[in-house]
């Protein structure tokens, strides 16, 4: 598969900047891939539109990885945190801006002086480590004074508002500097209508990084290295999936961060694992699925793992149909936007 086969027109207009008053305001484009349909629906009919199935959500918390601050010399500077690393308890692998790089020793202030920063060791890839201080607690200080990482394509600074709307209502486990999008449309109107129309929940954790922005750069995507994430599946999640398998019951993943783990976590026979690993799994056509039957997602940005992993899912000529009918139907786009479900074939 070639990237230009990931790429699409979309009038910017379309971006979403803004998330909706109501989360499960959003429309829902249906495509079905036995029959080759796409409807236009809305998000609150999807407890209707699959029969009695296992949702599986990724439980991840997006935690303010946005730390904004200055040099001892003045120059502003940008730090991202991915994760802490074993070496000390307060080092932070991340990812930094500045106008003119930033090296080893360099000191810097976070967050109007209330952290204060040393870069411990530059890496490739634009990534480094950092040793952090507070007076006080420094997770605490994060929680408080960083901002929530929006993605780049939403061209505004986080605001209040975002702490919450930037995060599924179900987020538990702190780790996550992206979102995963597909979670941020349920309520807990919608979690309690999904139990009224007899579909049953589980959840895996995928610490969402930020290579999900990253777009792929190379003309193959056979040659394309993925970004790794840190993944944990349930012994009560892989009881669940057993249990829907011997009763009929479709497992429908809600975000591709959820068909990622799962088809992650596979053993030789096809059966997901418990436990906790890390996955650089890059789905594209042709992938066989082995554990998903059905997938609630957003929509992807062009040139982008997650667009291979829906045309995987869907197909490539009907997953660029509906990307068509989306934008001439002025769906909202990307993580504060509308939403698809696709209805798989047979596994």
């Amino acid at each position: 598969m070639r990237i230009s086969d990931l790429d699409y027109e979309l009038p910017d207009e379309l971006i979403a900047q803004e998330p909706l008053a109501r989360r499960d305001a959003s429309r829902l484009l249906l495509l079905d891939v036995a029959t080759n349909e796409v409807e236009d629906r809305l998000f609150n009919e999807l407890p209707g539109l699959v029969p009695p199935s296992l949702f599986v959500f990724n439980d991840t918390r997006v935690f303010p990885a946005r730390l904004l601050g200055n040099k001892v010399t003045g120059g502003r500077v940008e730090i991202l945190l991915l994760r802490k690393t074993p070496e000390a308890p307060d080092r932070w692998l991340a990812m930094g801006r500045s106008s003119k790089g930033l090296r080893e020793g360099m000191e810097l202030s976070l967050c109007g002086g209330r952290l204060t920063a040393r870069v411990a060791r530059t890496l490739d890839h634009g990534q480094l480590e950092v040793d952090l201080r507070a007076e006080g607690a420094v997770d605490a200080l994060i929680e408080q004074a960083g901002e929530v990482p929006l993605p780049p394509y939403i061209r505004r600074a986080a605001g209040d508002a975002d702490r919450t709307r930037y995060q599924t209502v179900y987020a538990r486990k702190s780790g996550a500097v992206a979102a995963p999008t597909a979670g941020l449309h349920f309520t807990e109107s919608t979690l309690s209508a999904l139990e009224e129309a007899g579909h049953q929940t589980a959840y895996v954790t995928l610490h969402v990084g930020p290579g999900t922005f990253r777009p792929v750069q190379v003309d193959s995507l056979d040659d394309h290295e993925m970004h790794e994430e840190a993944y944990e599946v349930s012994d009560a999640t892989v009881a669940a999936i057993g249990r829907a398998r011997e009763e009929g019951r479709p497992v429908v993943a809600v975000g591709t961060t959820v068909v990622r783990t799962l088809e992650s976590s596979v053993d030789s026979e096809g059966n997901p694992a418990a436990g906790f690993d890390t996955t650089r799994l890059f789905i594209r056509p042709p992938h066989r699925f082995q554990v998903v039957d059905h997938l609630v997602t957003n929509f992807h940005l062009p040139r982008s793992t997650l667009l291979a992993l829906v045309m995987a899912f869907a197909g490539v000529d009907l997953t660029r149909r509906a990307y068509r009918e989306a934008s001439d139907l002025r769906y909202r786009f990307y993580s504060y936007g509308d939403a698809m479900l696709i209805r798989g074939g047979t596994r």
